[in-house]
């Protein structure tokens, strides 16, 4: 071969052909890391193939999920990561039972999602999942109590003595026994997010879903709520599921999903110590 022909290893169509494979693999690999953790035990949920298209029979219609499979066990702390666009909005949407998907197989407990009408999908949402976003959407003219009976009032239509003396409890545990008779505005940011996540536990859900839950505070304040969130899943077996940004907190879970343009890239399992 001349010396001034470039090789094939070394060839742009070969590079590319390299980490097309390389990308394969990991998400062949990232599949087969969903099917081991459903294996591990009675899977919490399980999605098998799902895929999401919006604007179906239009021209601009257009996929944001290709295929994604996905298994969680009881008591798992996972963080959810990807960039921008990747889809994870529109995952976490789907785990939530908020959208429902164009294709694929969705189970929580056992029970299939995907036929269910809108009046099952909310009675299944408020037996079974929590909710912490970004910003915490707490009612202002509430206080911190009130706040958290709100899933009590809207699944039971009234809060019994029962159910406010779980909020108290629920609220003393996040550390905020002293401020249940305040309002939000009379609360810091991380405060705020501790009424957040007490709303999301009060009704004892096996999976809290969590958009984002430390993207609007300080560095003190999200450990904070990281440590809180750690502590609760300890103490009641709670699932989570953590959609972030921050790969600091990510790699504190036990576990990282990563979506990439609608597929699954990694799913690993994060070795301690």
């Amino acid at each position: 071969m001349n010396a001034t022909e470039p090789s094939a290893a070394g060839s742009p169509s070969t590079a590319a052909a390299s980490v097309a494979d390389s990308v394969a693999a990991s998400r062949t690999a990232a599949t087969a890391n969903a099917i081991t953790a459903a294996a591990k035990g009675p899977a919490l949920l399980q999605l098998q193939d799902i895929r999401k298209s919006y604007n179906l029979g239009l021209p601009n219609q257009a996929e944001v999920l290709h295929g994604v499979s996905l298994a969680l066990a009881g008591g798992e702390f996972v963080a959810l990561i990807g960039p921008s666009g990747s889809g994870k909005s529109t995952l976490l949407n789907l785990i939530g039972l908020l959208e429902k998907p164009s294709a694929g197989c969705y189970r929580i407990q056992g029970q299939e999602t995907t036929g269910l009408d809108d009046t099952a999908l909310t009675q299944l949402r408020a037996r079974t999942l929590g909710f912490v976003f970004q910003f915490h959407h707490l009612l202002p003219a509430f206080t911190a109590l009130e706040n958290v009976t709100l899933p009590s009032l809207m699944r039971e239509g009234q809060v019994s003595a029962q159910q406010l003396q779980r909020a108290r409890e629920v609220l003393a545990a996040v550390g905020l026994e002293e401020a249940m008779d305040k309002k939000p505005s009379e609360l810091s940011g991380g405060m705020q997010q501790r009424v957040a996540i007490a709303r999301a536990l009060v009704l004892r859900p096996p999976l809290v879903l969590a958009d984002e839950p430390t993207g609007n505070l300080d560095t003190a304040s999200s450990d904070e709520v990281f440590a809180l969130m750690r502590r609760m899943h300890a103490e009641l077996g709670t699932s989570f599921l953590i959609v972030t940004h921050d790969t600091r907190l990510a790699q504190r879970c036990d576990r990282v999903v990563e979506l990439v343009d609608g597929q699954l890239l990694r799913d690993e399992v994060l070795k301690k110590g």
